[in-house]
């Protein structure tokens, strides 16, 4: 599951890991802006592993002090991970891309951002670009199957 830009919106947030929990999603990524440890914590209360980086939004000390406890691996850049079989890069903001891995010998198969709020899938670049929607607006998120190589919006109004 990829979703973002939670912005501290714990009924969404439930809503949203529920929905991972019982379809029995094996990780999330989260690409940054939780705003409070609050949000952290009520993702990682569903025991998911998490991977996640922080937002602009990401101010208080203590989010990145949480994700580094409770997260399966953070950093408040950006992240390149392995997950069923596929490498994928996570950063904020989609002006990062080319900062840490456009143009660089990485050889990720998908890229991950939020930032913008609204969701995105490239088809036009041989790297999968995928931008999930954002949290605060309902229940917005991707499913990315790793198997397939394909991504399934799930996309809500504000709640």
């Amino acid at each position: 599951m990829i979703i973002g830009d939670s912005h501290g919106h714990i009924t969404n947030i439930k809503h949203v890991v529920g929905f991972a929990k019982k379809d029995n999603v094996s990780a999330i990524i989260h690409a940054g802006d939780w705003d409070t440890s609050e949000a952290v914590d009520a993702v990682t209360s569903f025991g998911i592993p998490l991977y996640t980086v922080l937002g602009n939004a990401d101010v208080r000390p203590e989010v990145g002090e949480r994700l580094k406890v409770k997260g399966k691996k953070f950093d408040d850049k950006f992240l390149i991970i392995n997950l069923g079989g596929r490498k994928i890069g996570i950063t904020h903001k989609p002006s990062d891309n080319k900062k840490y891995f456009l143009g660089k010998k990485l050889d990720l198969d998908l890229i991950v951002n939020g930032h913008l709020h609204s969701k995105y899938e490239s088809l036009e670049t041989p790297i999968k670009i995928i931008r999930p929607g954002a949290v605060i607006k309902g229940s917005n998120f991707a499913i990315f199957d790793t198997a397939s190589n394909r991504v399934e919006f799930i996309e809500d109004v504000e709640t």
